[in-house]
């Protein structure tokens, strides 16, 4: 699985060791910045990453930001991306199993690095349920047509 990476100056700290836990896993990483702990913003970043996804060429994302929120208002204004900002492993197994979210948010400022290696692990170990909740993700999807 190809997972896309991106993060702003909060989250590169935390971007890093999940880079190395998820290359240690056998997961292919698409990091799309930020590389250094200078400020930048963080829409940018997160909306490339999230188009890798889109666009299929990332299974899914992973972005980081101080809390994860902002990072995930970014991601979830392109069409098709359901990021979920999660800080346990039961919200990213939800996030998973009855959202089918594609991108996983996280917050450096709120989740500790132990913590949030295993919400990483959830997440990507997590299956879609399908079932009743696919009529809600397409519900979500009749959104994206008849809102913007």
């Amino acid at each position: 699985m190809k997972i896309a990476l991106a993060a702003d100056h909060a989250g590169f700290s935390l971007k890093e060791a999940s880079r190395d836990f998820l290359e240690k896993k056998g997961f292919v990483v698409q990091d799309y910045g930020t590389f250094s702990e200078e400020s930048v913003d963080y829409p940018e970043l997160a909306a490339e990453a999230a188009r890798a996804v889109q666009k299929g060429e990332c299974e899914r994302g992973i972005l980081f930001c101080g809390t994860g929120v902002g990072v995930a208002i970014a991601a979830n204004k392109l069409k098709g991306i359901r990021a979920a900002c999660c800080t346990d492993c039961y919200t990213a197994a939800c996030a998973r199993e009855h959202n089918d979210a594609n991108i996983l948010t996280l917050g450096s400022r709120v989740t500790g690095s132990g913590l949030a290696l295993r919400i990483i692990a959830v997440f990507l170990e997590t299956s879609f349920a399908g079932g009743r909740h696919r009529a809600r993700i397409e519900k979500i999807k009749s959104l994206e047509e008849t809102e913007r």
